[in-house]
């Protein structure tokens, strides 16, 4: 995926709510040490902003109040699916946790489940992660050679033998579920608790939350915070007031004109807003309920009714 940025965080209170919406707070989990971007563009209302948030218990009971939305087991499986579609032309998202190859996209070695990249930091911290807990998996001798590449898309160090090693891990549960973990933590978190705290429903969660898997958690004009502020300025969001299907129009068009830009990746495609995301939107599918059909780069894919 795109660049997930180190943050240094000045000052109790946006320390504390970083803490509440990425899932950070116990200060073990994977970012703890490499905490995502926050917003912090003007214009948009930044909920990380010292004195926007009183208290940590206080966001919590607000999303703790809220439904489960996105995050309820049988949306997030919705949710896995169409990223997979989009990403990699199947809804079998569980068949990605050995997949690895260069895209030729910058970013280096691109694999598993979410597309974790050695030139943007979400495959270090995984493979970090993971070797804490299990010092001698596969990957574990590949970790200087990942520090070293980082922000890069070499391969020094890691060729020949890590794509190998990298589908070794695979074979492992707790590489698979180390995978679950650090998309859950980077990605799939942040997006559906800052879009609860937007006002947005399930399909506006899914929205911000491909929106953070192909763009990364970045605060410039190309990143998911700056597309969300970029949205903003043209329509208020519903927490503000503003019309759910106005702002979520405004943050698409901001995503789709990234995406043709084509400067955070390769693929230009924008399929996965015109013909799958704008579907739904347009349907007035905001609790993203099946049954569910919508095509990806001319394929069509179908999720049936429960």
């Amino acid at each position: 995926m795109k660049p997930v940025t180190r943050l240094f965080l000045i000052g109790a209170p946006i320390v504390v709510a970083t803490a509440v919406i990425f899932g950070a707070g116990d200060g073990t989990g994977a970012l703890a040490d490499h905490p995502p971007s926050y917003p912090g563009q003007s214009g948009a209302p930044n909920p990380l902003a010292p004195g926007a948030l009183e208290n940590e218990d206080e966001v919590r009971e607000r999303i703790d109040k809220m439904p489960p939305g996105l995050a309820a087991p049988e949306k997030k499986e919705i949710a896995a699916r169409l990223v997979a579609s989009a990403e990699s032309s199947t809804l079998d998202w569980r068949s990605l946790y050995g997949t690895i190859e260069d895209l030729g996209d910058g970013n280096g070695y691109t694999a598993g489940i979410i597309g974790f990249c050695s030139g943007t930091n979400d495959m270090l911290q995984l493979v970090e992660s993971y070797t804490k807990s299990h010092p001698d998996n596969p990957l574990a001798p590949y970790l200087p050679a990942l520090r070293a590449v980082d922000g890069t898309d070499s391969h020094e160090g890691l060729d020949p033998g890590f794509r190998d090693a990298w589908a070794k891990a695979a074979q492992s549960q707790d590489f698979r579920t180390a995978q679950d973990t650090i998309r859950d933590r980077i990605y799939f978190e942040p997006a559906v608790r800052l879009a609860k705290l937007d006002g947005l429903g399930t399909l506006g969660q899914f929205v911000y939350y491909d929106a953070m898997v192909l763009h990364g958690p970045g605060v410039d004009a190309h990143g998911f915070y700056g597309i969300r502020d970029a949205a903003m300025k043209r329509a208020k969001s519903p927490d503000r007031g503003g019309d759910e299907k106005a702002y979520l129009n405004a943050f698409l068009d901001g995503s789709r004109s990234v995406i043709k830009t084509g400067l955070i990746t390769a693929q230009r495609d924008t399929s996965r807003i015109d013909t799958a995301q704008r579907v739904f939107l347009r349907d007035g599918n905001m609790a993203l309920d099946p049954p569910l059909s919508w095509q990806m780069y001319g394929e069509t894919f179908r999720i049936a009714t429960h």
